[in-house]
């Protein structure tokens, strides 16, 4: 049985302005587990599938020159799933950073993490601070792969570190703003995100970048993430530039 359907050939992409493209791209890779369901598959493989996927579409937010592209890979709640699918995604994981390791600087891709990292391996933690080292060097697509993450976790932790500093006299509670707040969060010194994509047909937010994503534009898909390619990409570029932005104003 054939992992992948063929297609027919396609009408041409979807057309996009490629100087009005999202600065900030995020994505929940949602779907790995249905896709391989619908297929006799064991979820394992859905996630491989889905693994093969965010590396082509990095490449291609890459090839596009945009800047930042988020990804939800792991979430605070995932630790509930079955301990042999946790551990498949975790190997997935390692594998995936001994690749991106040697082809960072090549590709001049900069990588990094948001999340509690203390709870993976102490290998898949080193792997992490290496690549801090790789992204010093290089300028171009920003990739932040959000990993034992959740919105609301990231909130707690950054009110938590600020009151530590105002405990300690180095901040003041009444001088705080936005912008300053922004500087205790896993995504300090990255953009607001512009635009926000779920495949798999749900739609909901799942506790991902509550505060980075308060004026993005939302693209949902019935398409499942492992059968997320160009063409839907550039379709879901294509609807984020048919909308006005507004940001609360006329």
């Amino acid at each position: 049985m054939a992992l992948f359907r063929s297609r027919e050939p396609e009408a041409p992409l979807p057309e996009i302005d490629l100087t009005r493209l999202p600065r900030h791209l995020a994505i929940i890779m949602d779907g790995n587990g249905r896709w391989a369901k619908r297929r006799g598959l064991p979820r394992t493989a859905g996630h491989k599938a889905g693994a093969e996927t965010f590396r082509t579409i990095a490449t291609l937010c890459n090839d596009l020159h945009m800047e930042y592209l988020t990804v939800y890979a792991f979430s605070t709640e995932n630790w509930k799933r079955p301990q042999e699918e946790v551990g498949a995604i975790m190997r997935l994981l390692n594998n995936y950073l001994h690749e991106a390791i040697s082809d960072m600087e090549k590709d001049n891709i900069q990588l990094h993490f948001f999340g509690d990292l203390t709870r993976l391996s102490p290998e898949l933690q080193a792997l992490c601070r290496e690549k801090d080292d790789i992204s010093r060097r290089c300028t171009g697509l920003n990739v932040n792969i959000c990993l034992n993450y959740g919105g609301r976790d990231e909130l707690v932790r950054a009110a938590r570190a600020f009151a530590r500093d105002c405990a300690d006299g180095k901040a003041d509670p009444e001088a705080l703003t936005e912008q300053g707040f922004e500087r205790y969060l896993f995504s300090a010194g990255t953009p607001d995100v512009d635009l926000v994509i779920r495949p798999s047909g749900e739609i909901r937010i799942s506790n991902f970048l509550l505060w980075q994503s308060a004026y993005a534009e939302y693209y949902f898909t019935d398409v499942l993430w492992p059968d997320f390619d160009q063409r839907e990409l550039y379709a879901a570029i294509a609807e984020y530039q048919s909308r006005s932005r507004r940001f609360g104003g006329i």
